[in-house]
């Protein structure tokens, strides 16, 4: 009987919990209200972002032609299915809409703009301003039947007005601010991944192998960053993946000094010296043994150096030197905002969601670094 018992004990799947240590640490992170609420925020602003495709779209969600169930915003559907000839349908096509109105429905995503879909029914001319700025008598004037079309509807009203080339702010503003978080997450991934890993190497190796490393490092950061950059991308093509890689020459360094300093300080422990002793690779002590040590004081800046990713990114597009003409980007809006300034709503649009999510990242890792304070932590 105790045989069975423990066979069955042993056969029950092994449940995820916090140590003591890591649900204090929780704990302490909650009571900072301002960065645990700030986490939520962005967390849920990063979730809409990501539903970008089925919130802002030219594309119905879901559509009914002839009983057949279409999903226009997942795949591209040839015009000829509808009467026409294009490779595309065109759904915003008066015609389009009107055949298969008569053959069945369609319901369409609250904002009825993609990123690059030009709004050619505005009211007034490029840059247009939200549509609660302007009378209710002009919002339909450019609709062949005017306030009575059917397109006359909220979904292709432009709550936060047009770009100079009559792109809908809104969606463009969700596109560009999902662009920029993906970017940030996966530069501060991966700069982060190969920092530490140098600053692994330094550290616990020292000598020789610590000494040309450090003599890299001050030649590579002494470079100006910001003109070998612009060099770069004013050769290159640009491109998301083209930048990433460019930015991540430069980026990686973040880290080293400081994981360098808790292995140069580790190394020595007597867990450490033990480990040796018994034969343990030195791989296998760098990664089980020194860097969970080391990770507790690097965690503590990933939130800030994943804010300073996103503000690279936004500066260089800025600039004319981020993503290709035309992407969704918070800094081409900053610019149109400049070279538009009788068009407030441009400038003010972008600054508030670049200054939201830069804010909530900030204080979200201000609550990181409360959680791993070791006074509050073991105190």
């Amino acid at each position: 009987m105790v045989d069975i018992a423990f066979d069955a004990a042993e056969a029950e799947p092994r449940r995820f919990t916090l140590s003591p240590l890591n649900r204090r640490r929780w704990q302490n992170f909650l009571r900072n209200k301002r960065g645990a609420w700030s986490l939520w925020l962005f967390l849920a602003l990063f979730a809409v972002t990501m539903c970008s495709n089925f919130i802002a779209n030219d594309s119905p969600l879901i559509a009914s032609y002839k009983g057949e169930i279409l999903f226009p915003v997942l795949a591209d559907y040839p015009e000829e299915k509808f009467g026409g000839f294009l490779a595309t349908t065109n759904f915003r096509d008066p015609f389009i809409q009107e055949e298969i109105n008569a053959h069945g429905w369609m319901v369409w995503p609250p904002v009825r703009y993609s990123y690059d879909t030009v709004n050619n029914e505005i009211a007034t001319p490029a840059p247009a301003a939200p549509w609660w700025l302007i009378p209710a008598d002009e919002r339909c004037r450019a609709y062949p039947l005017g306030a009575e079309d059917p397109n006359c509807t909220l979904g292709n009203f432009n709550w936060l007005g047009t770009d100079d080339q009559g792109r809908d702010v809104l969606a463009r503003v969700m596109y560009g601010l999902r662009i920029s978080i993906l970017f940030g997450f996966i530069l501060t991934i991966v700069s982060s991944a190969v920092g530490i890993a140098a600053g692994a190497i330094q550290g616990y190796f020292g000598g020789w192998i610590d000494l040309f490393f450090q003599r890299f490092i001050e030649i590579w950061t002494s470079l100006p960053e910001l003109y070998i950059l612009l060099i770069i991308a004013s050769i290159l093509v640009p491109g998301f993946w083209v930048l990433l890689g460019i930015l991540l020459l430069f980026s990686w360094v973040r880290l080293v000094g400081l994981v360098r300093a808790e292995f140069l300080r580790a190394r020595n422990f007597e867990y450490v010296r033990a480990a040796r002793a018994l034969g343990v690779r030195n791989a296998t002590i760098i990664v089980r043994h020194v860097l969970p040590n080391a990770m507790v004081a690097t965690l503590t800046f990933l939130p800030f150096i994943l804010n300073g990713s996103i503000v690279t990114l936004t500066s260089l597009d800025f600039l004319g030197f981020g993503l290709p003409p035309g992407s969704p980007s918070l800094g081409e809006l900053m610019s149109q905002g400049k070279n538009n300034l009788q068009a407030p709503w441009l400038g003010i649009t972008g600054f508030i969601v670049i200054s939201l999510t830069l804010s909530l990242l900030v204080f979200v890792g201000e609550a990181v670094r409360d959680a791993f304070d070791p006074r509050k932590a073991f105190g």
